[in-house]
């Protein structure tokens, strides 16, 4: 399939750069699928296939992001090595089943949910400003709420940091900025996972995302030194634009702009 799909070579190169943004606006908040799928489907991409790619590219950009992460110490590998599983086999699970069945019925459900998202940073300025008391124990959290992140993002994917960042913050009371760190260790197995799955059902195509892993690698890590320097100054205000812009884009693609002209 990837020999029948012609990329002109300045089509290669804006691709890389949309890649650089979309890496460092995801590190920080999630939602950096909302500008690398679209744009592939841009260069008449079949859907399926600019899934894939995309995971390709992401898995370089949270990858990159953790391990910065990791060697500053906003990650702790034995804190976060279960979830990391259950991200993984959660993600691995909705890869698996993207194949098989329409991904429609999720245009309803995530509208509400990104929603929800922006409404909680936007409507609760102090959330994630301090450590609190969590909601959810561990195990629970790990068990139920991570693996359904996980296999929203196998199965689908945009918005998926936003996701994990609200959990942590949310349901296990942290702050912000531990949050958003643990938030790209997870995203990583959830992406790594889809894209195993992706690359055994022959989805993949190599040279767009080894292109876009390019500038990936290049956004994540600015991105990662901005989560350590910004804090949740900058976060919460780009989770806020960024679940508003998924919103804006999935009334947008269903007609409910041009119903209300």
């Amino acid at each position: 399939m990837e020999a029948e799909i012609v990329i002109e070579p300045s089509f290669l190169l804006i691709l890389g750069l949309v890649a650089f943004a979309a890496g460092f606006i995801d590190t920080l908040a999630g939602g950096g699928g909302l500008i690398t799928v679209p744009t592939l489907m841009l260069a008449q991409i079949p859907p399926l296939y600019a899934l894939a790619t995309n995971k390709l590219q992401a898995s370089f950009g949270t990858l990159i992001a953790t391990l910065t992460l990791l060697r500053k110490r906003k990650i702790v590998w034995s804190e976060v090595k279960k979830p990391f599983l259950a991200s993984f086999v959660g993600s691995a699970l909705g890869a698996l089943v993207i194949q098989h069945v329409d991904a429609g019925a999720l245009e309803v459900l995530v509208p509400v949910v990104l929603g929800v998202i922006a409404l909680y940073f936007l409507l609760a300025p102090n959330a994630g400003a301090l450590e609190r008391k969590p909601r959810m124990g561990p195990r629970l959290h790990r068990l139920l709420v991570v693996p359904l992140i996980g296999f929203y993002d196998g199965f689908f994917g945009p918005g998926t940091g936003s996701f994990f960042s609200l959990s942590e913050v949310a349901l296990r009371g942290r702050d912000l900025i531990a949050a958003t760190a643990t938030a790209k260790s997870l995203n990583l197995a959830s992406n790594v996972a889809s894209l195993l799955i992706f690359i055994l059902g022959g989805k993949v195509l190599w040279l767009v995302g080894g292109v876009m892993a390019i500038g990936q690698l290049a956004g994540a890590y600015l991105g990662s030194l901005a989560v350590i320097g910004g804090g949740a100054r900058l976060i919460r205000p780009l989770i806020v634009l960024i679940c508003l812009a998924m919103l804006g884009r999935y009334l947008y693609q269903n007609g409910y702009f041009s119903a209300i002209g």
